[in-house]
């Protein structure tokens, strides 16, 4: 590890010790020694982790020093073959210790508001929010998770012009936070004559669901609250009835709606939870922009594309151009094989956060 992780170790290990003594004072509390009893139980897997990684390094530094004093090609061999094995054990001893050193993202648990919207590209978009949509569903089943559609705006010819849905299963932020930004799609749309390929795109928004400890807060006089009747697919009953909500968040001026539900309290209940969330990334995005700015005072502006990912059919491909990725395999994603691209993803948000956590 580098000398500065090195150095934040040490200040959780000292950390531990500290608990340790709070926990054994005499007038300790039960509430304190709840809550002091969990931060030290964390800090303690830290510490065996830190203890592993010690033991690997030592089996390491045992197994070099006999491939040194080996006189025969038969133990230089074998002495050779053990450094390896030792090197592994000491490389996936360390890797465990960094993974617990790097701060967890409290919100990676929570279920989402995942919000596909056409964008250029007329028709075409609107087909390719629909693709978009197929994709993240049969990601959803692939993980064991529930996806249900909370408000829908069709396109003429099939697709979406906006799609709401809400995602529900373990881990769903912590994945899903890649997919935010603007997708491209590059190939010859079914109404083009001339075979030539168009462009079009579709922005993606995934929101955190909020929760109790956000703070977000709804007075009722700041809601406009209205019902009507939801129109397409849906059954008799959800076009015979004012099922389908509205609520205008007058201070904002955001407005949700939800028309999926059968219940005019059940896409109430949907619709209040979409708008929490949005405002929880509304503010969420307001903080991010201060430190952003605060940033580019410093070093100056580098300013980088909104668009995070392309998708070629006529190559068959897909690139994510945050990481330069390209994977030559366009239908398995398509059809919900997102973990090739999401999986690098995590692994630099996680070494992002590594080194963020090391200057800290």
């Amino acid at each position: 590890m580098t000398p500065a992780l090195e150095r934040r170790l040490a200040r959780l290990l000292e950390k531990r010790e500290e608990l340790a003594r709070s926990l054994n004072a005499p007038r300790i509390t039960a509430d304190d020694r709840v809550r002091l009893g969990r931060e030290y139980a964390l800090l303690e897997d830290l510490a065996l982790a830190d203890e592993r990684r010690r033991a690997a390094d030592d089996d390491l530094r045992a197994a070099r020093e006999l491939l040194a004093l080996a006189a025969s090609p038969q133990e230089r061999q074998a002495c050779d073959e053990e450094v390896r094995a030792a090197a592994l054990r000491a490389e996936e001893a360390e890797k465990a210790l960094l993974a617990l050193l790097v701060p967890t993202d409290p919100k990676a648990d929570r279920n989402v508001f995942l919000e596909i919207r056409a964008g250029t590209g007329g028709l075409e978009a609107a087909l390719f929010a629909g693709d978009l949509q197929r994709m993240y569903a049969r990601y959803a089943e692939r993980h064991g998770w529930h996806l249900a559609v909370l408000d829908a705006q069709r396109g003429e010819l099939g697709g979406f012009r906006e799609i709401t849905s809400r995602v529900e299963g373990a881990g769903v932020y912590g994945r899903l936070r890649h997919e935010a930004g603007t997708h491209r799609v590059q190939r010859v749309p079914a109404t083009e004559a001339q075979g030539r390929i168009h462009t079009s795109t579709c922005t993606v928004a995934v929101l955190p669901e909020a929760e109790d400890e956000d703070d977000v807060v709804l007075r009722h006089q700041d809601l406009e609250v209205d019902t009507f009747r939801a129109s397409g697919a849906g059954g008799q009953h959800v076009n015979k009835t004012e099922s389908a909500v509205r609520i205008v968040h007058l201070p904002s001026g955001l407005v949700v709606e939800c028309r999926e539900e059968r219940s005019q309290h059940q896409n109430r209940a949907r619709a209040l939870a979409l708008l929490r969330a949005r405002l929880l990334a509304r503010e969420e995005e307001r903080r991010a922009t201060r430190i952003r700015d605060e940033r580019r005072a410093m070093i100056g502006r580098g300013e980088r594309s909104e668009r995070i990912r392309t998708y070629n059919f006529p190559q068959s491909r897909v690139t994510d151009h945050r990481l330069e990725l390209t994977l030559h395999k366009l239908p398995e994603i398509l059809d919900g094989d997102l973990d090739p691209l999401l999986e690098p993803l995590e692994l630099e948000a996680r070494a992002q956060a590594l080194a963020a956590s090391a200057d800290s």
